[in-house]
């Protein structure tokens, strides 16, 4: 007696879902982070926070070089000063170094960090605006706009005290700003066009700078070239308090800003389909980067350059798609005060304005973002 074979069933057996595979109602895509590995979320009753991992370790890190560096910019230059020496002065308790510390460097140290955060964070707010990384507040006429006021204001005598040239500068700074958004303004603020216009107009009014130093006397050609070049020797706490305070009532609109900035980063019709003002919102962080660009430069004088690398430095840093305000920030702040540092230190008893060793550096960085560069790691970016 023959038994029948049992044959297998024909119906194909479903095949099996691993754990990471099964669907999850709360395992829908970010469609402003498609991978969300690294992020938090921090909640506290209404209030939540998206907190990206890296990033707040990089700013953790950044704070910790940023202290080194102002310790060293306190400690070194043509009379050394020991680390303890310092921290007395700091303290209050006088010495032989009051004058030199006291009074010299930590002022020029503060106003230092101050106008590298402000450039740091104009940088990513434009950058991000007209999605272009080789955009800064110096390619739409910020600067530019800054020098031709305080030239013009030096050339007829409109200024009589040399404290109120940073108001001067600031008033140039935005006047300039303004015209090239009007300017570009068609249906609407076309990044390109953007670009484009502040780049005529800063030739401009660069081009009125290079006709009053050709017809103004030395001296006052001299006072006007050193400005231009930017430079923190002899500014202190008279410069660095009015910045101080410009970042501290920016900091509501910088923290709006950050939220601000994930969906601006996407093309405009995703983000208009996301709800947001597309036109509204980029006008803000214009305005917002504009007035931070401009009040560093009626600060310290136009230091080319920081605006520009910060913000993509601090990018690479911290891996986000996005532009992160608080690493650029950081950032600006660590090259500013290093650079200052090495200005004093170079060439003793010279002092390089920091301006001139920004821009020696930042030029091959320049070359090197236009070599090819900016593509490295940086294909997924919705803000390029």
């Amino acid at each position: 007696m023959t038994t029948a074979s049992r044959r297998p069933s024909e119906q194909p057996t479903p095949p099996k879902q691993s754990p990471s595979q099964s669907p999850s109602p709360d395992s829908s895509p970010d469609p402003i982070y498609p991978h969300s590995a690294g992020l938090s979320v921090l909640r506290r009753r209404s209030f939540s926070l998206l907190l990206h991992r890296r990033s707040a370790a990089v700013v953790a890190v950044l704070l910790l070089v940023l202290a080194g560096v102002m310790v060293l910019a306190a400690c070194v230059g043509q009379t050394y000063v020991s680390p303890g020496e310092v921290w007395r002065v700091l303290r209050g308790h006088g010495g032989p170094y009051d004058l030199i510390v006291g009074e010299l460097r930590v002022p020029r140290i503060v106003l230092g960090a101050l106008v590298g955060a402000a450039y740091g964070l104009s940088g990513a707010l434009v950058q991000t605006v007209t999605r272009n990384p080789l955009a800064s507040p110096d390619v739409i006429g910020v600067g530019h706009g800054a020098a031709a006021a305080t030239v013009l204001a030096l050339a007829t005598g409109t200024v009589a005290s040399p404290g109120a040239l940073p108001a001067v500068s600031v008033a140039g700074g935005l006047g300039a700003a303004a015209l090239v958004y009007v300017l570009a303004w068609r249906h609407g603020m076309q990044p390109s066009r953007f670009v484009l216009t502040g780049v005529g107009i800063g030739v401009a009014l660069s081009a009125v700078v290079q006709l009053y130093l050709t017809e103004s006397e030395l001296g006052a050609a001299e006072q006007v070239k050193l400005w231009l070049t930017g430079s923190l020797n002899g500014r202190g706490w008279e410069q660095a308090v009015p910045l101080a305070g410009v970042l501290l009532l920016s900091l509501p609109a910088l923290v709006w800003a950050n939220r601000a900035l994930r969906p601006l980063g996407l093309d405009p019709d995703t983000a208009a389909a996301l709800g947001v003002r597309v036109h509204r919102t980029q006008l803000a962080l214009t305005v917002l980067g504009v007035i931070l660009a401009a009040t560093a430069t009626g600060a310290a004088g136009p230091i080319g350059f920081v605006a520009l690398t910060a913000p993509q430095l601090a990018r690479r840093l911290t891996r986000t798609p996005q532009l992160p305000l608080a690493a650029s920030a950081l950032t600006g702040s660590v090259i500013l005060v290093a650079a200052d540092v090495a200005a004093r230190t170079l060439m003793p008893p010279l002092e390089i304005p920091v301006g001139a060793l920004t821009a020696l550096v930042g030029g091959p960085y320049l070359l090197w973002l236009l070599a090819g560069g900016k593509g490295r790691g940086q294909g997924r970016s919705p803000v390029l």
